[in-house]
This record gives structure tokens, C-alpha cells and sequence, in this order.
């Protein structure tokens, strides 16, 4: 072959060996930088989460005075302002932790119902559920959760003719569903509903004569607001 010829290959060659390299070069450099991008992306969401909603309390009205049959007790229902924080260990586990206060009025019902008010007390219900979060729906989040409760009873008082009114703190089990929509990567709103099951001891003493038995509360909390992520 010429060196008239030779030439131009080789330099057609050596110009394609260098495009290769270059676009090799290229290849090995986008997967990192892809994920550098989506990490930065995640790392600028954050794994904190906060909630403010209006809580309905809705209590199941069950209950019995020990050695009075036919006994029962009923409560009143209330609606609260509540915190929730929540963490995002990933992008479908998080662990939420709920915080408010509300009241219960306990009335006596059933064979002892002419006994009427037995009394009030506050109570302070933190509860920690770990969440399965599912991401497949865009900006609708849906999910569900399960976890313990820890419900302590203060500022408790007797009416009438009961007094020392004593509603015991109690531990109970939580199951949670809910939703956030959200409005932009930070901003949304949330509806969520959770089943506490909390049957507390109680006692009390009528003119004198202790009384006591178990208040079955298990309350529906019902919930919506805001929801922030950060």
C-alpha cells in the first residue's frame, strides 16, 4: 500500500481511537454523577417530618364498676389540636411519634347510670408507630402503621358524691392509616386515623366506699392538617 494511502488511515484511525476513549471516558464518568445528583436531591429533602392536626377523640363508651352487674361507663368525646414528628429512616420507613392532651368526662350508664357523673380527667397519650410509606402513587403517599401507646391520666377529680378519682397510666397497642397529598417536595396535607386499645384500671370512692373496675376506652383518634417535610 502507498504511503499516499497509508497516511489517511492512520489518521482516520487515530482519531477514532480517541473518540472511543473519549466516550468512554464519558460513560464511566455519568453513573456517579447521576447518583451524586439523586443523593444531593434526597440529602436537600431531609429525613424529618412534622404534622399540626385537629384530632377528634372518639371513645368506644364501655367500662364496669367490679361486683355490679349490668354496670358500664361511658365518656365524652373531644376534638384537639396535635403534634406529630416523624423520621424517614428511608423512603418507605419511617417512625412517627404523636403528641397532644385532652379531657374525658366519665359518666356512669347501665345499671348504675342514676349514679350520673362519676367525674373528669386528663390524659396525655404519646404514641410511637413505625410506618410503611408507599411511593408509587406520585404526590398521594398513603400508609400504614403499627406500634404502642403509653396513655397517662392527671388532673383527675371526682364530681358529686365521688371523690379521689384515680385512672391508671396504661400501655395499649396502635394500628394507623393514613395519607399525605402533597402540594409541593415540602408542603401537604394529611388525613390519618389510628385505633388505640386502651382499657385502664380505675377506682374512685362513692361517700366513702372505694370503688373500682376497668374503663374501656379504645379510642378512634381521626385526624387532619398540614404536613411539612424537611
Amino acid at each position: 500500500m502507498s504511503n499516499t494511502l497509508t497516511r489517511p488511515l492512520s489518521l482516520v484511525a487515530a482519531i477514532a481511537l480517541a473518540a472511543i476513549g473519549q466516550a468512554a471516558a464519558a460513560a464511566d464518568l455519568t453513573p456517579p454523577a447521576a447518583a451524586a445528583a439523586e443523593a444531593a436531591d434526597v440529602e436537600a429533602l431531609g429525613p424529618w417530618q412534622i404534622r399540626l392536626r385537629a384530632l377528634g377523640v372518639i371513645t368506644r363508651d364501655s367500662g364496669h364498676v367490679n361486683g355490679i352487674d349490668g354496670s358500664d361507663l361511658s365518656y365524652s368525646d373531644t376534638v384537639v389540636p396535635e403534634l406529630d414528628i416523624s423520621y424517614y429512616f428511608t423512603d418507605n420507613i419511617a417512625a412517627e411519634l404523636i403528641l397532644g392532651t385532652t379531657y374525658a368526662n366519665i359518666d356512669a350508664a347501665g345499671s348504675i347510670d342514676a349514679l350520673g357523673k362519676v367525674g373528669k380527667t386528663w390524659l396525655l397519650p404519646p404514641t410511637l408507630t413505625l410506618q410503611y410509606h408507599f411511593t408509587d402513587f406520585g404526590a398521594f403517599k398513603p400508609y400504614v402503621g403499627a406500634g404502642v401507646n403509653y396513655t397517662l391520666f392527671y388532673n383527675q377529680s371526682g364530681k358529686g358524691a365521688f371523690s379521689d378519682l384515680d385512672v391508671k397510666n396504661e400501655f395499649g397497642a396502635a394500628l394507623q392509616v393514613g395519607f399525605d397529598y402533597m402540594v409541593d417536595e415540602h408542603w401537604g396535607v394529611n388525613f390519618d386515623v389510628k385505633k388505640l386499645f386502651l382499657e385502664p384500671e380505675w377506682k374512685v370512692n362513692l361517700d366513702g366506699a372505694p370503688l373500682s373496675g376497668k374503663a374501656k376506652l379504645d379510642p378512634w383518634l381521626i385526624g387532619t392538617g398540614i404536613t411539612y417535610r424537611f
